[in-house]
């Protein structure tokens, strides 16, 4: 290490002012403090230190996805090896799959084995991997890009939004949309509007909804959840629906009860939905698996456990309300008990990760309470009241991401109306 050092103290007078190669010197500034510790430190007052700075930050972030991440590889894996061991479906024919995916699982002796761990875990880092490889290069580059025009440092946020972007997607998506999608993401969702910190929409999500509602049919539906086909070409998707998709489709009318066990496609628990084995987006379907980044990032004091706590009390009120009501509407959804509301499609997921994205976020600490609980009501209202959005919780940040502004704005208004009131009666 200390010949690396050396090294890089001796190339850095090409990088820096007037040096030959000051154009790149983001990238040199990105490689160096990967490896090395920034050396620019304060270390004398009145300045406020910490030992959090955005890269510490951002390293506590990808550790609380850890869970997430290693499920999302897991749960891919199994669901594909559970529709070609059980139910006669076969890979999915694909490049990847027949000059990739296949030989590793031979040479590796792994069958399709929904039992066998191993192979459940390397097929589907064997879906997840290209996914992730494609958003880092593609969405890497453009980062660089705009760091290497507008003279700056390439920021650390990146690293969490390509780990966000792919745990959000079908492992069936195409691998030309990943790259079209977070390439949408960073810049319509962050560049443009000046690069990390001054972004008022979250990328990540941004990039989701553009590949949602411009290439819906490979981002819903009953066909893409699983990393495997239904015939013998291997050219259509295996059948099988989420919970939400699978409830939505159920045929009821105005005050018959409907049980969510056998309207949903798979006659699945809520304990299954909670530990994560269903189909779904890669990263999104354990619940337990996000409750742990939780923790991590409530501990490490990243994540705000207020917006955390309003969003899952904004989505029980109103899914109570809804329920209270249940009989007066022939919406499935409308019957669907509150409590499961927090385990199935992607709640947990974005009420973790995405909500809490402290630069699209309300700021004030009552503003917070607030943008989670809007947060909370617009996913449920989103997924009873329209039909079309299965999945309400993307729209549903997006829209409190546009709010938060006008929250804190109101908060702040508020506080300095009542300073003026006690001021006026001393």
């Amino acid at each position: 290490m200390k010949f690396l050092r050396q090294t890089f103290d001796l190339v850095e007078p090409h990088f820096t002012k007037g040096g030959k190669l000051e154009k790149l010197y983001p990238v040199y500034e990105s490689i160096d403090t990967f490896l090395f510790t920034p050396g620019q430190v304060t270390k004398t007052g009145p300045h406020v230190r910490d030992s959090l700075d955005m890269k510490r930050m951002m390293s506590m972030v990808i550790i609380a996805l850890g869970p997430c991440i290693l499920m999302a590889m897991y749960n891919t894996g199994y669901q594909a090896n559970l529709a070609i061991a059980e139910y006669g479906a076969e890979p999915l024919s694909d490049t990847l799959t027949e000059y990739v995916r296949e030989p590793v699982m031979e040479f590796l002796g792994l069958p399709h084995d929904p039992t066998n761990h191993a192979s459940n875990f390397v097929y589907g880092a064997l879906w997840f991997l290209p996914v992730y490889l494609v958003t880092m290069v593609v969405g890497g580059h453009l980062e660089l890009l705009f760091a290497v025009v507008r003279g700056h440092e390439i920021n650390e946020g990146f690293l969490v939004t390509g780990m966000l972007f792919p745990l959000t997607l079908p492992p069936t998506i195409p691998l030309w949309q990943v790259a079209l999608g977070i390439a949408f993401g960073v810049v319509i969702g962050k560049e443009i509007f000046g690069g990390t910190g001054k972004n008022f929409l979250n990328p990540a999500l941004t990039g989701r909804a553009f590949l949602y509602f411009a290439h819906a049919s490979f981002m819903s539906g009953d066909k893409v959840w699983t990393a495997a086909a239904a015939d013998e070409l291997g050219i259509d998707g295996y059948t099988n629906a989420t919970t939400l998709t699978g409830l939505a489709a159920t045929q009821v009318t105005p005050g018959q009860s409907v049980d969510i066990v056998a309207s949903s496609t798979q006659n699945l628990t809520f304990w299954d939905c909670f530990w994560g084995l269903i189909p779904g987006s890669m990263g999104e379907t354990s619940t337990f698996c996000c409750l742990l980044g939780a923790a991590i990032l409530i501990a490490s004091g990243i994540g705000s456990w207020r917006i955390m706590s309003g969003v899952v009390l904004g989505a029980l009120a109103m899914g109570a309300v809804l329920f209270a009501f249940r009989d007066m509407s022939d919406n499935p959804l409308a019957y669907m008990n509150p409590f499961w509301h927090l385990v199935v499609g992607g709640f947990a997921f974005g009420t973790v990760f995405m909500a809490t994205d402290p630069v699209s976020a309300s700021m004030t600490e009552t503003g917070k309470w607030w943008y989670g609980g809007l947060i909370g009501v617009m996913t449920i209202l989103i997924r009873t009241i329209n039909p079309a959005f299965a999945e309400g919780i993307m729209l549903a940040i997006l829209f409190g991401n546009v709010m938060a502004p006008l929250i804190d704005y109101a908060v702040i208004q508020g506080n300095v109306k009542r300073r003026a009131a006690r001021y006026a009666t001393t």
